[in-house]
């Protein structure tokens, strides 16, 4: 495997740290950045390096033109990340940010004959899954808004800001792009463990959607369900960090 040289604008490590045993991808919700995982080092030990991901249109990937598709997208991600696997990784991701995870595993096992030591999946339903809410990519600007303030996940100062808004405006079209025009195809299960994480106040996703992620390994799979909605994840960082540490040393 070749060993990184170059800069890598997909790769984000806030804290780079060579010596980690593991590398630890993270995927952001839809319209998010690598910053949403940029405290994530000062929870973690230092066997596991935190190596973000930036998506195209967002942060130092800013003039990157956006992805609609998902295929596309992972296949991108894959090229870029090929030379940061060269020791074993774990892929982290966030609603959009799951699922995205999840194809990209698949592609990493089929094209590149790797596979994570680990998926950790939050705030996201099973692929197999027939989703039960109606696409938004498409809606008519006020709809649309009005969907992604339903989330609460964007600020409401930030909501009211015309001009951030247009900036956001074309990023989130494209992510909910990638994720309401997304096919599931089948293929054999997984045979590393997968880990998921739901909000007790998440109305986006029924208990029955998160735990048929089982499906889709035949090693050890769990579901913790934690308090919050959407976001859980910012707001009860620490319990969500303390299973992924439990989980990964278990694995070493």
């Amino acid at each position: 495997m070749t060993t990184k040289t170059t800069f890598n604008s997909w790769v984000t490590c806030p804290q780079p740290n060579p010596q980690a045993k593991i590398r630890l991808f993270c995927l952001p919700y839809a319209g998010g950045s690598a910053t949403v995982f940029r405290t994530w080092p000062d929870y973690l030990p230092s066997s596991i390096e935190v190596c973000p991901l930036e998506l195209p249109g967002r942060g130092r990937q800013m003039r990157l033109p956006l992805y609609t598709k998902m295929q596309l997208l992972v296949k991108e991600i894959a090229q870029n990340i090929s030379p940061y696997l060269d020791k074993p990784f774990a892929i982290f991701g966030h609603s959009m940010g799951g699922l995205v995870s999840f194809e990209l595993t698949r592609l990493l096992r089929s094209d590149y004959g790797l596979t994570p030591l680990h998926l950790f999946i939050a705030a996201r339903n099973a692929p197999q899954v027939t989703p039960t809410k109606k696409p938004i990519y498409n809606l008519p600007d006020p709809e649309f808004w009005q969907e992604i303030r339903n989330f609460n996940g964007t600020p409401d100062d930030v909501m009211k800001n015309t001009e951030i808004m247009k900036l956001f405006l074309p990023i989130l079209r494209a992510d909910f792009t990638v994720l309401d025009t997304y096919i599931y195809t089948h293929q054999p299960a997984f045979d590393f463990p997968i880990s998921v994480f739901g909000g007790l106040k998440d109305q986006e996703f029924t208990d029955y959607e998160l735990e048929a992620w089982c499906e889709q390994t035949i090693a050890p799979f769990s579901l913790q369900m934690i308090d919050g909605d959407h976001f859980f994840i910012n707001k009860a960082r620490n319990i969500l960090l303390k299973s992924v540490i439990q989980s990964l040393q278990d694995i070493g």
